[in-house]
């Protein structure tokens, strides 16, 4: 039950232990805004399809659109089309609107930073919280002047680019890998070869599918382990190739069905969603069989079912490599056997929100014992109290946090349409899901 404001989240009756459904989940939003950025680089027409239309897609799209790249789109058939022009911006001057879309804010500001013209980049409120220093350290030191418009450091600003020799930066990712795939993907268009080093090891599994599509677009990157990260080698004369690209269904999407089978134990399948995905959040599956799931690759795609007893237990768990799902996780935790302790995410702090100071905030509002630590959280299980849910303009705080709406009365989302971002059809997809396992004989 929901209005335009608030979802009303009903639990679902014991009826549906033992039951299977298959789900359906819009593309990857890490796929899609790379293969964008990707298809804008390259040497003639790219076609995609599986495309996520979202309000992250949608503003990257109409960035690119408003930089004059030829762009044709059908999102009922969810394909893209995009003129590449080897690494050449057709408008040298405009302004674009980047919305509260992180990937598409540090992409495109560094294919701008490293392109010849004048570019103006306005966001959303909540976009010009998020941090963008150690990218704009790196563009200021390979030649593009940055004029804030603001707040030192932040959106918005102004980007002028001028060629100098340097050919070395060293980038911080520790409170956001996206800078290091900024840099990665637009390496090619600097004048010279390009090393960059890295300080912080965190969210290489997001670094993994950068390194993996810009190879299937025809630019191969190497790279070498050290002793406080990685450096890796581009070379400005690489070019990328147009080519037709199927993007994977989004992982992170599929996450929350797979745990609402953990806490009914029922089977989910998720279509099209193999173990071979490169997207990290393809990791929870483990998590999940820690918990006591049973999860199995089949023909149509991974199918979980959760434990009989619909009993799942705590663990202690190093999330560094799918911190997106820590929400999952600490709503799944509400529900164990014994505590949950969540480590390797302080980085998360720095996301659409605080979502650990967010997490604890919200289960401690239910009753839930949750206590914040710099790196993590530990949650003891309990019995949700009636909540109103704040979602701090956060998609995975709202789809994460309606799991505990199913197994307790009274939890309300409040503004659920924040799910715009990565899954604008969330709610509709999780009612059907429900009423489909319900009448299921």
């Amino acid at each position: 039950m929901n209005n335009s404001n608030k979802y009303y989240v009903t639990p679902i009756s014991n009826s549906v232990t033992g039951k299977e459904v298959t789900v359906c989940v819009p593309g990857s939003k890490s796929i899609t805004n790379r293969a964008l950025l990707l298809s804008a680089l390259s040497n003639g027409t790219s076609t995609l399809s599986g495309v996520l239309f979202s309000d992250d897609s949608r503003h990257f799209l109409s960035c690119l659109i408003e930089l004059g790249f030829p762009v044709s789109y059908d999102e009922e058939a969810k394909t893209v089309t995009i003129t590449g022009f080897q690494g050449e911006i057709p408008n040298k001057q405009a302004t674009i609107y980047v919305g509260s879309a992180g990937t598409a804010a540090r992409f495109l500001t560094a294919m701008l930073g490293f392109c010849e013209g004048t570019y103006t980049i306005e966001a959303s409120n909540q976009m010009k919280k998020r941090p963008m220093d150690s990218l704009m350290d790196c563009l200021e030191q390979l030649g593009c002047h940055i004029t804030y418009l603001e707040q030192e450091k932040f959106l918005p600003c102004i980007l002028t680019h001028t060629n100098n020799d340097v050919s070395s930066v060293t980038v911080n990712i520790e409170k956001s890998s996206q800078f290091l795939s900024a840099l990665l993907i637009s390496s090619c268009l600097h004048n010279k070869d390009l090393t960059i080093h890295t300080t912080g090891t965190h969210g290489m599994s997001y670094i993994h599918i950068t390194t993996k599509m810009m190879e299937q677009f025809g630019y191969p990157i190497t790279y070498t382990k050290t002793e406080n990260g990685y450096t890796f080698f581009g070379k400005s004369s690489a070019m990328y190739q147009s080519k037709n690209y199927f993007i994977e269904p989004d992982v992170s999407s599929a996450s929350y069905f797979y745990a609402m089978a953990a806490l009914f134990g029922c089977s989910i399948t998720v279509k099209n969603v193999f173990f071979s995905s490169m997207q990290g959040d393809i990791k929870l599956l483990s998590i999940l069989e820690q918990m006591g799931c049973t999860v199995v690759e089949t023909e149509d795609g991974v199918c979980v079912t959760g434990p009989s007893n619909k009993k799942l237990k705590g663990l202690t768990i190093d999330m560094s490599s799918c911190s997106d799902q820590t929400m999952t996780v600490a709503c799944l935790s509400v529900f164990a056997d014994s505590k949950t302790t969540i480590t390797g995410i302080s980085h998360i702090r720095f996301q659409e929100s605080n979502r650990i100071k967010a997490i604890c905030t919200e289960l401690t509002k239910m009753g839930i014992d949750c206590v914040e630590f710099e790196d993590g959280i530990t949650i003891t299980p309990g019995t949700p109290k009636p909540t109103l849910v704040n979602t701090y303009e956060d998609h995975r705080m709202a789809m994460a946090f309606s799991l505990i709406g199913l197994r307790s009365e009274g939890i309300v989302i409040d503004n659920p349409s924040c799910c715009s971002k990565t899954f604008e059809t969330y709610f509709e997809v999780l009612e059907n899901t429900i009423n489909r396992l319900q009448t299921i004989q």
